[in-house]
């Protein structure tokens, strides 16, 4: 157990059961069991935030099936001076079956970081050339999310692939930003539907906003996993490798009808070229094009029509549970952000100017 010099921690690791102290690596612990796990995160609930990277080190992060491509990183063509992936970091990743997405961001990450340093070695790198390169981006205006992700993708090589001691744990992580979710109100979203190319583009359009979905979880959708008997879909491998129900609006359910005696997809629900899976490039036109044609001042993306799937069936009265459930969400925390956009409260509220 690792943490900085202090009286109240070193106090309650004393009343930890076997807890014995480590010459060798200068610091107290205690065998690594469920039962401990368990008496640790209630002794130091609401005193310390505790990193459980270690505990949990080989745990496989996407236990869902699903197709991990790192090939693609293999195969790329560089300059002869760029650093590629250490091979053993595409394995471990590849092992532990991280999502394309984020095999993807933390590849990138870790790439740009070793070719901060092109003539060092990487197990020559310490915590000050990391808090440099840190530094280095935040001069370059990156924002927080990518700076955290740097972090994230350093230490998975130093502390998952080498298997080191948490040499990283005092680098400080940027505060995150709190902001609010942005929506579009359910009458702008329905222009956005009417002013659409075509009724693949109409349906791409409804089923975000209507089932709440995630521009990859659009992607992803098969024929199969609209379920009309039950009127919802089956959202396999959203994120984190969760698998849920969402709602199939009737409305929609119409419009893919139409959609599919005209298209007649065969592998996933919306394809492109070739029958290949409709790229995320191509989803964001598609919304970006409907909402310029609509009028809409603000930039909409997918992502806030999934906002606005939230935000107005909590208007209209819906428990804050089954829009989680709904929305894939490990906590209500998560999806309580929601209740700083909804507005109908303020209708109860008399302004004092009126």
């Amino acid at each position: 157990m690792q943490f900085r010099q202090d009286k109240v921690l070193q106090a309650l690791v004393k009343e930890l059961p076997d807890a014995r102290w480590s010459e060798k690596f200068g610091m107290a612990y205690i065998p690594n069991t469920k039962e401990h796990l368990d008496m640790i995160f209630k002794l130091f609930k609401g005193v310390a935030w505790i990193n459980c990277n270690f505990f949990y080190k080989n745990q496989v992060v996407n236990r869902e099936k699903q197709n991990i491509d790192v090939q693609w990183f293999r195969n790329r063509k560089h300059h002869t001076s760029y650093r590629s992936c250490p091979e053993a970091y595409l394995q471990k990743l590849e092992l532990k079956r991280y999502s394309n997405s984020t095999v993807k961001n933390y590849v990138l990450a870790f790439e740009a970081f070793i070719n901060y340093y092109p003539k060092c070695e990487v197990m020559d790198l310490n915590e000050n050339d990391v808090r440099s390169y840190l530094q280095h981006l935040i001069q370059e205006h990156k924002s927080n999310s990518t700076i955290n992700l740097a972090i994230n993708a350093i230490k998975f090589y130093y502390e998952i692939v080498l298997e080191m001691p948490n040499r990283f744990y005092s680098i400080e992580r940027p505060r995150k930003q709190e902001t609010l979710p942005k929506v579009i109100s359910k009458a702008e979203i329905l222009q956005m539907i009417e002013c659409t190319n075509n009724i693949k583009h109409r349906c791409i359009i409804g089923l975000l906003y209507s089932s709440g979905l995630r521009r990859s979880e659009l992607q992803h959708l098969k024929i199969e996993d609209i379920d009309s008997n039950r009127m919802v879909i089956k959202v396999i491998n959203g994120k984190g490798g969760k698998t849920r129900l969402t709602l199939l609006s009737t409305t929609v359910l119409q419009d893919l009808r139409k959609y599919y005696k005209e298209y007649k997809p065969v592998h996933y629900l919306f394809e492109g070229h070739k029958r290949a899976q409709y790229s995320s490039g191509s989803i964001v036109k598609v919304v970006s094009k409907a909402a310029s044609k609509a009028g809409i001042k603000v930039k909409v993306s997918p992502h806030m029509l999934r906002h606005s799937f939230a935000t107005h069936l909590l208007e209209n009265g819906t428990d804050l549970r089954y829009i989680q459930r709904l929305l894939g969400h490990n906590s209500t925390k998560t999806t309580e952000i929601y209740t700083h956009v909804a507005t109908n409260v303020f209708s109860t509220i008399k302004n004092p100017l009126d």
